[in-house]
């Protein structure tokens, strides 16, 4: 009876060996995520957003950051907000046209880090929805941190045909989706559209599950329960297939949706130094 016994412990073994490594499998490699207040902001005229509605209906909006801890990677994170030195201005940053965002800057990005104990330097690698000021006001606070953003967009020209990034940071060109780890846990998802190379970011929690973080592919909710394209958008065909994108993501992963600029979503969130895990 004897070695018939050792075998059926040996087997047990095994097994329940087994369902350990399938669930470290499983188990994100993320540890936590915070939501950082990176601008607040009125717009003038929201028809812009919603072509053919709200011609003259003013509406606010925030702006989020989003700093992830790596359980081996250390810290990333996801876009930059608006320029810290919007602080300091007493009126805000006031767009030339009145329809446009009104931004003001209420908490730094870089007095948000410190809040957490963290310097910039702290930060490893980042990557940004899109090169729309309000997005990238803050990448140069992070000269050494890796930028991993579409060859699309980081050759998309600016201004009086600028590059959009200082070409002394170092940057990783991607030309689709990205598992930014390795692991599953942060992945960039192509989303163009709004801008050529625009994206969104797909992460996956331990306890709260998985989310994926808009950028600028949708605006407010009542855009993306609509599929609404706004007018300056790069690509109207491209924006909508990238929310079908993202809705194919939602349903795949079981994931919820943070809109980057929708301020209902974001006043029901927990904000920096909480965070979610």
């Amino acid at each position: 009876m004897m070695p018939r016994i050792k075998f059926a412990l040996a087997v047990a073994a095994l097994a329940l060996s087994g369902h350990a490594a399938v669930a470290q499998s499983e188990k994100s490699g993320v540890e936590k995520l915070y939501v950082l207040n990176c601008g607040e902001g009125t717009a003038g005229d929201i028809s812009r957003w919603t072509p053919g509605l709200n011609e003259g209906k003013a509406m606010d909006f925030v702006d989020s950051c989003y700093l992830i801890k790596h359980s081996s990677k250390g810290w990333f994170l996801w876009d930059t907000g608006i320029a810290d030195a919007v602080a300091a201005m007493p009126n805000g940053l006031v767009p030339a046209d009145p329809k446009a965002v009104t931004w003001r800057r209420p908490k730094t990005l870089a007095a948000q880090l410190e809040q957490l104990g963290l310097k910039p330097d702290d930060v490893k690698a980042m990557a940004v929805s899109h090169t729309h000021p309000d997005h990238t006001g803050n990448v140069e606070l992070f000269p050494q941190a890796m930028l991993y953003v579409q060859k699309a967009e980081y050759d998309w020209p600016g201004a009086n045909n600028e590059p959009r990034f200082k070409p002394s940071h170092p940057v990783e060109l991607l030309a689709g989706d990205k598992d930014v780890f390795g692991d599953g846990s942060v992945t960039i998802l192509s989303t163009p559209g709004h801008t050529p190379g625009h994206q969104s970011l797909l992460v996956k929690l331990p306890k709260t599950g998985a989310l994926v973080l808009s950028g600028d592919a949708v605006h407010f909710k009542d855009n993306w329960d609509n599929r609404r394209v706004p007018s300056m958008n790069a690509n109207k065909d491209q924006s909508a297939a990238s929310m079908q994108k993202i809705a194919d993501t939602l349903t795949k992963e079981k994931a919820q949706l943070w809109i980057n600029h929708d301020k209902a979503q974001r006043d029901s969130q927990k904000m920096a130094p909480e965070f979610y895990d």
